[in-house]
């Protein structure tokens, strides 16, 4: 049987978005760079989950809502498109799923978080561009070990083959997943993204949230409020209404939508 091969990535629109203009060889400097830049760039957000919609996980889908329609997306969506990037510049890169574990449930969590592991200088790093505002800045090596990332530190552990992914300044648990190595495909995204969307005891259904990262500042709407995380401290303010919301999604996230949209804050 002839399988096709994967639909081509638009890499000028793609650098385009992130404003990453450096060189394009699969080294782990150029890595680092791309992921750092994606990470500044496009935000983590649920919103088309509250619209009712079901995030697509095909590439043009991806392309057209995070690349030209300047959205953001969760995990699934930020990244098999980054996976498609490194791809299409000749990293090898293998896609993996872990079970988030930040905020200490009580009931294990579903797997329902995707990253990717990604050869480059001779080694292994951990990508993750879409863990939101706390995940990694910058690939971390696959081995067990601490780093600091622009003051943010994170650190790999490994224990009869589970990898755990902590960050010590987590306000709610440093340790924020577990995976293995178990290579996974893209239908087995498609039924982790489908509950992720459309189950409905998903943390994703419940309120609007959206993220991002920079070196030295996090921002993050959750649960009704608007948070600015630094190295020295955190700032929070309500969020008095949707108009509010729609004002900080636009103005703090670059992230519009049409008129008479509305999110619902949680009470």
């Amino acid at each position: 049987m002839n399988v096709p091969p994967p639909p081509a990535v638009d890499l000028e629109a793609y650098f385009a978005r992130i404003g990453y203009a450096g060189p394009r060889t699969s080294n782990a400097a150029v890595l680092q760079a791309m992921h750092r830049a994606h990470r500044g760039s496009i935000p983590f957000e649920n919103l088309d989950i509250l619209l009712g919609r079901t995030p697509s996980l095909d590439l043009p889908n991806l392309e057209a809502k995070l690349v030209a329609g300047r959205r953001g997306g969760y995990c699934f969506e930020q990244n098999t498109l980054f996976a498609a990037v490194l791809e299409a510049l000749g990293y090898r890169v293998e896609r993996l799923i872990g079970r988030v574990l930040s905020g200490a449930p009580s009931v294990p969590r579903p797997r329902t978080h995707m990253m990717l592991a990604v050869e480059a200088d001779g080694g292994e790093w951990l990508c993750d561009v879409g863990f939101g505002a706390w995940g990694i800045l910058d690939p971390v090596p696959l081995a067990v070990g601490g780093h600091s990332q622009d003051g943010w530190l994170v650190e790999l552990r490994e224990s009869a083959g589970l990898w755990t992914l902590s960050c010590p300044q987590y306000p709610s648990d440093p340790v924020m997943y577990v995976f293995d190595r178990q290579p996974q495909i893209a239908s087995d995204y498609e039924m982790a993204n489908f509950y992720t969307a459309c189950h409905p005891t998903s943390q994703f259904r419940r309120a609007p949230t959206a993220q991002i990262a920079w070196p030295h500042e996090r921002l993050i709407i959750r649960n009704g409020e608007f948070h600015t995380v630094r190295l020295d401290g955190t700032i929070t303010v309500p969020i008095e209404g949707p108009e509010q919301l729609l004002g900080l999604l636009r103005e703090r996230f670059g992230l519009s939508f049409p008129a008479g949209t509305r999110f619902e804050l949680p009470a």
